[in-house]
Order: C-alpha cells, then structure tokens, then sequence
C-alpha cells in the first residue's frame, strides 16, 4: 500500500474513531438531561407547618381579599400536611397572603398577611394562630 494511501485509511480512521466518540458523548448528555427534572434548578416554593396539628386543607387568599385559592393540600401524597412536614405551593405567585387552613382537630383558621416568596420556605406555628373557630 502507497504511503499516502495508508495516511488516508488513517486519518479516515481516526476521523471515525472522533465522530464515534463524540456521538457517546451526545447520547450521554441527552439521557442525563432526559432524567433531570426541568425545574432542578428551581427550588420549589413550600408551607412548612410548625402548628401542632396535621393540616387538611390549606388555602391562600390576596391578603385582604377573601379569593381563596384551590386547596393546596391536593400537592401532597396523602393530601395532609403532618407537624414539621413541608408542602410544595403551586400556582401561587410571590406576594402577601392571607392562609387559611383546617386541621385534624376541626380548628379553621385564618392567618393574614404572610409573606410567600417564590423558591423560599414560609411556615405557620401554633404561636401565629389567633383567628381559628371551630
């Protein structure tokens, strides 16, 4: 075989052997983007209950408005917020809101103008309940 023609076989090879590599590595990187949820980067925006109770239903409201919103306890596996447990918020832009939620003990309560901040953690404890009836 002439040199030139073994060059040519080579660099063809070599070429071949490059595209392949890169090729791995296309695929790689799409089945690792495939796995990875597209708000990863994103941090939820979530209720941590701190009352003393499991929550069954958690509303929001503009504060001042009275517009309940859905209830927010539908996000969770079994639609219950355990003390110390923490809800994901959907729907929810960031703003001042009044909460309303209803307990496992019967207790309605209403606490106004708490602060929800996208990708951050709001939370109510039992020292913030003043307007709950039954």
């Amino acid at each position: 075989m002439a040199p030139t023609r073994a060059r040519a076989l080579a660099l063809d090879a070599e070429l071949f052997w490059e595209q392949r590599t890169m090729a791995k590595a296309a695929i790689l990187m799409a089945f690792v983007l495939a796995f990875v949820p597209a708000a990863a980067s994103a941090k939820d925006t979530r209720f941590w209950n701190l009352t003393a109770n499991t929550i069954t239903s958690l509303q929001l409201s503009p504060s001042g408005k009275n517009e309940w919103g859905r209830n927010q306890t539908e996000n969770d596996r079994d639609h219950t917020v355990d003390h110390d447990e923490r809800l994901t918020i959907t729907d929810t832009a960031a703003g001042t809101y009044d909460v309303k939620f209803i307990d496992s003990r019967g207790r309605t309560c209403v606490v106004p103008n708490i602060q929800v901040k996208s990708g951050a953690i709001f939370s109510i404890e039992e020292k913030d309940l003043r307007d709950c009836a039954r």
